[in-house]
């Protein structure tokens, strides 16, 4: 009964982890870009009384006897399902619509990973992210432009002032992953390359296997909220009778040590 108690222990643990990481989901989304998470669960270890083929007095016995003792939180992988875009209206927004990611110059000097498309002119004219991040390869926009223009294929030109064509500002170059759920995420909607999602493949938008550009527009988290609230009632009820299970074993226990009397 001692086992049981424990066993039932590690159902409560896993199924607040799997709370908190749908509590995660919900808190995001409305986050620019956000990606939801999912909690990957296993069984652990089995208690071996009668391995399988133990000999009987007939022949063999055609199964063991074996008592799991509870589950583990294996994995949290993050699902890069495509959002939703919405318009927002200014001209260096941009959304990827298919694979890919943004490369932004974290302040350490190496490159980060972004699906938030909500770029911004910082006072030099540098195309940057809400925190202020540099656009990998660098775009500056002048500061008499008066019409930006981001082409599918990720060629930013501008309008500027005494120029009869638009000016090529430069090249949006994206990233792709042979494992993107294998990245690092690490706050302020940023991932970094891991071992296990591989080196980056940069290449224009619109080429095989990356996205392309919509200007004017940002994606939406990919979190759904009905989903999610199922989730979240579905790990509250194992919760639930994770904790009826301590219950009754503590009945047992008691009852047990009442036969002692």
């Amino acid at each position: 009964m001692i086992r049981a108690l424990r066993t039932a222990a590690t159902g409560m643990s896993a199924q607040q982890m799997n709370v908190d990481t749908i509590a995660n989901n919900l808190a995001n989304v409305n986050t620019t870009g956000f990606k939801r998470t999912r909690m990957d669960f296993q069984d652990i270890f089995y208690q071996q009384i009668r391995p399988a083929g133990t000999p009987t007095a007939e022949r063999q016995s055609p199964t063991g006897l074996q008592v799991g003792l509870g589950v583990r939180a294996a994995a949290t992988q993050k699902l890069f399902s495509q959002g939703a875009l919405e318009e927002s209206g200014n001209q260096l927004d941009m959304a990827i619509e298919g694979h890919g990611f943004f490369q932004v110059t974290l302040p350490d000097g190496t490159i980060g990973f972004t699906r938030d498309g909500s770029f911004k002119r910082d006072g030099e004219g540098n195309v940057v992210t809400s925190d202020g991040l540099l656009l990998e390869p660098g775009i500056t926009v002048p500061a008499d432009a008066t019409l930006i223009s981001i082409s599918a294929d990720g060629t930013i030109s501008a309008q500027v002032a005494g120029q009869d064509e638009p000016q090529v500002l430069g090249e949006i170059q994206l990233a792709s992953f042979p494992n993107p759920a294998g990245l690092n995420a690490i706050g302020k909607n940023l991932f970094r390359k891991s071992p296990a999602s591989g080196e980056p493949t940069i290449n224009a938008p619109g080429t095989a296997g990356f996205g392309t550009i919509a200007q004017g527009f940002t994606e939406k988290s990919n979190v759904d909220v009905v989903t999610e609230m199922v989730g979240m009632i579905s790990a509250q009820r194992a919760y639930e009778v994770n904790s009826r299970v301590i219950t009754g074993v503590d009945q047992m226990l008691e009852t047990a040590a009442g036969l002692l009397r």
